[in-house]
């Protein structure tokens, strides 16, 4: 398999030359190493830029005063990081204006566009170019005589959808994908239609980001989240970031991580990349440090293990910290190990038995580097460790996981104030969505109540996740998927398998906010369904709606849109799920039309089925909305044992075998997810490309690449079989040796479909064995 890189000119024959900035002759590319604060008047200027090119002035700036915002405002649709709990009017970032401003465009996509434009044209657009039309503005059909999408009534798209389901000679061959934007009360109708049809194929982004987490958190604690809110990042006296870019993907968190410093809390990071939210940052709403460009620093150690080399440092932290109790008692919690854990000295005999030389070939960091963070976790009484894809994009993400829980629990950082695990979600509501029944693998308990409840006959056998469904549609196994939100097309790993799978499908549909790729990769029959955003106002028959959503800490509370809706015609996304489902289910007993007259009584359906939302109705509305009880925040496990688990997983071979390197696929901070909003990435340095690799100096000679040479890069699979990419920019980075970066969704082509992880299903997106060679 080749692919060229998808850029608006043909950049195969252009040479890039080897000065410092890395300008290429055409005046198009520049590399310039990042040396500023994070956010501050960089980001300012960044959206002004933004608002400016897109024509919203005025909107963007008033969303801004009701994004985030307690009292009738609508919930970032960008990341999952809590709201301020202080009530703070500014309590924004670059990216959420960002994404705001692309949803409220004015730019309509309809009728008129469709007819100008066929799908094979369209195919040839950049995937910027695309969502850049703007707003999708009623329900569209492919036609294949023709080769376009043309309007359809939502009666007859609802009618098409649903014959096709009710044809199906098994609801298992049908897959219902979520993305997280998808709020609480539509996820619950979602997830109720597929099990009332008989299916458990419910794959959702979770599965390609943080099924590690939720599998070890459930394993290690009886919990599937983390356990701390922002008060305890409040308190704590250290913070242990790892693998996560916050700046462009958690940019609220620079808050806390400045605040954190200000206090005097030690802040580690723990990442391949040095990245900008590790250094120091201007926080926007911070007025005095604006006037005055006084930056805060954001870090206090910064460590760099190798690409899955995480796991291997955790275990060298735990070995110090079992090394610092033989003379000190105070490093180990002997009196928490003792009452609220199990397998502690399976595990001490696993850390003893882990000589220093494995872990530093293992991890890339010296000894030295490792007690230095050993001795930060030591002398903290209250720590709390973060992560994000970094962690859970590896064959032993739910082992690094559990590694990460295992620290906590020798020193008891579990169940009091300013400690604890605490992962860091990547969209708005990904982790609400699995809080409401969007689970490939249900609990018995969880469907007997919803069974119960909604009196259906729910099914028990496990569905389908991500990869699941995209080998079920390739075989033929499933034959319609509907994705509500997202872009799956572009999300998957190993880009043509998903496209020919995709396509293999007798109906695909896409409930959708703007033009994207999986539009366009289709099945023998399409239809797009466009939907409200959340910054819109949602009219129903008992008047004007409000939806929920569940941040990464576990809070939930109301979301109610603030503007006039792009199209008369879009229909809200529990009304998209109702209407299918009436057309599925024709003997339904379901109250589909009461429950989308009034999102109230889906909200009182939910409370009998779901644990910690009774009495939702109330609680919603409160200051804050409300935070869902955690059991193991109160020491409560629901584990075979009762007790939190300590894991002995032995450490994984992570280094790259010779000639060969490890590849991470990541977003660049002019990015959410697949939307690509520039092809610059500030925080990195780079201005104009996206085809480029992150290299290491001394591998980049050792392959005889220079500064900025154009390379070949191809993966290996675990089958054998290869992929490649040509004419890719190599850019000299401080990486460790034996790792490289880039961006996705370009290099999701490098990731095999049959490269997932043992432990979680989850695609290697960040362990992808590549060679790199000079372009031919």
């Amino acid at each position: 398999m080749s692919v060229e890189p998808e850029n608006k000119k043909d950049k195969k024959d252009k040479k890039a030359n080897t000065a410092n900035d890395g300008k290429d002759e055409n005046g198009e590319f520049r590399f310039r190493p990042y040396d500023h604060p994070a956010a501050g008047w960089g980001a300012a200027t960044s959206v002004t830029r933004f608002l400016a090119r897109e024509g919203e002035f005025f909107n963007g700036p008033r969303a801004t005063m009701r994004m985030n915002h307690e009292g009738g405002g609508f919930d970032c649709p960008g990341c999952a990081w809590p709201d301020d709990l202080k009530g703070l009017h500014l309590d924004i970032c670059e990216n959420g204006i960002k994404h705001v401003s692309w949803e409220m465009t004015r730019k309509p996509v309809g009728r008129d566009f469709f007819a100008a434009h066929t799908v094979g044209e369209l195919s040839g657009w950049s995937d910027a170019a695309l969502e850049d039309q703007g707003r999708l503005t009623e329900p569209m059909r492919y036609d294949p005589v023709t080769d376009r999408y043309v309007p359809i009534s939502w009666a007859d798209a609802f009618e098409l959808a649903g014959r096709a389901l009710r044809e199906l000679d098994d609801p298992n061959q049908a897959a219902f994908y979520t993305s997280g934007r998808l709020g609480n009360e539509a996820t619950f109708l979602y997830q109720l239609l597929a099990r009332e049809l008989g299916t458990n194929n419910l794959p959702d982004c979770s599965n390609m980001c943080h099924e590690a987490s939720g599998r070890a958190l459930q394993a290690s604690l009886g919990t599937g989240k983390g356990t701390v809110d922002l008060k305890d990042w409040e308190v704590a006296d250290a913070l242990f970031i790892m693998g996560v870019n916050a700046a462009s993907n958690a940019p609220r968190m620079l808050t806390s991580l400045v605040e954190a410093y200000k206090r005097g809390a030690q802040i580690v990071h723990i990442n391949p990349l040095i990245e900008a939210a590790a250094r120091r940052a201007i926080i926007p709403h911070e007025f005095v440090a604006m006037a005055t460009f006084r930056a805060t620093p954001t870090g206090t150690l910064n460590l760099q293990p190798r690409i899955g080399g995480d796991m291997a440092l955790l275990r060298g932290m735990a070995k110090a910290v079992l090394d610092e109790a033989r003379t000190d008692p105070k490093a180990l919690d002997d009196e928490f190990i003792k009452r609220h854990t199990s397998g502690f000295a399976e595990y001490r005999a696993v850390c003893e038995a882990t000589h220093w030389e494995e872990i530093e070939h293992q991890s890339g960091v010296t000894r030295t580097d490792i007690r230095k963070a050993a001795r930060v976790y030591c002398d903290a009484d209250r720590s709390i460790f973060s992560w994000c894809l970094g962690v859970t994009q590896h064959d032993h993400g739910v082992d690094t996981v559990r590694e990460i829980v295992n620290l906590l629990l020798l020193r008891g950082n579990l169940g009091r104030e300013g400690a604890g695990p605490s992962p860091v979600r990547g969209h708005s509501n990904v982790q609400g969505n699995r809080t409401c029944g969007i689970d490939h693998r249900p609990t018995e308990e969880f469907l007997g109540r919803l069974a119960e409840v909604c009196e259906i006959d729910a099914p028990l056998a496990h569905g389908l996740d991500t990869v699941g469904t995209i080998e079920a549609m390739h075989r033929g196994d499933v034959t319609i998927f509907v994705g509500m939100g997202g872009n799956f097309a572009l999300a998957a790993p190993d880009t043509p398998y998903t496209f020919d799978a995709l396509q293999k499908c007798r109906l695909t549909v896409q409930v959708s906010t703007k033009l994207n790729r999986s539009h366009l990769v289709h099945g023998r029959e399409a239809l797009i369904l466009p939907c409200l955003g959340r910054t819109e106002k949602d009219h129903q028959r008992s008047g004007l709606q409000s939806t929920s959503v569940e941040d990464s800490m576990s809070m939930v509370h109301l979301s109610v849109g603030m503007k006039r809706p792009a199209s008369p015609h879009l229909l809200s996304e529990p009304a998209i799920v109702a209407g299918i489902a009436r057309a599925a289910l024709p003997g339904s007993a379901t109250p589909w039309d009461a429950y989308v007259e009034d999102y109230d009584r889906i909200r009182d359906t939910m409370s009998h089925v779901l644990d910690g939302f009774e009495d939702f109705n109330r609680r919603v509305r409160l200051p804050l909305g409300f935070r869902l009880r955690q059991p193991a925040r109160e020491l409560v496990f629901g584990t075979p044992s009762g007790c939190a688990e300590f894991s002995s997983a032995p450490l994984p071979d992570v280094v790259p075998a010779q000639g060969t390197l490890i590849l991470g696929t990541m977003r660049s901070h002019d990015q959410w997810n697949t939307t690509i909003y520039s092809d610059s990435d500030r925080y990195r340095g780079v201005e104009h490309l996206r085809t480029l690799i992150f290299m290491n100096a001394d591998d980049m000679r050792e392959r005889g690449v220079g500064d900025f040479d154009r390379v070949d890069i191809t993966s290996i699979a675990r089958d054998g079989s290869r992929r490649s990419v040509h004419g890719y920019t190599a850019i000299p980075y401080d990486i460790p040796r034996g790792s490289a970066a880039g961006y996705m969704p370009e290099l999701n082509v490098l990731c095999a479909i049959g490269d997932y992880s043992t432990q979680s299903d989850q695609p290697l997106m960040k362990n992808v064995t590549v060679t790199v060679h000079p372009a031919t």
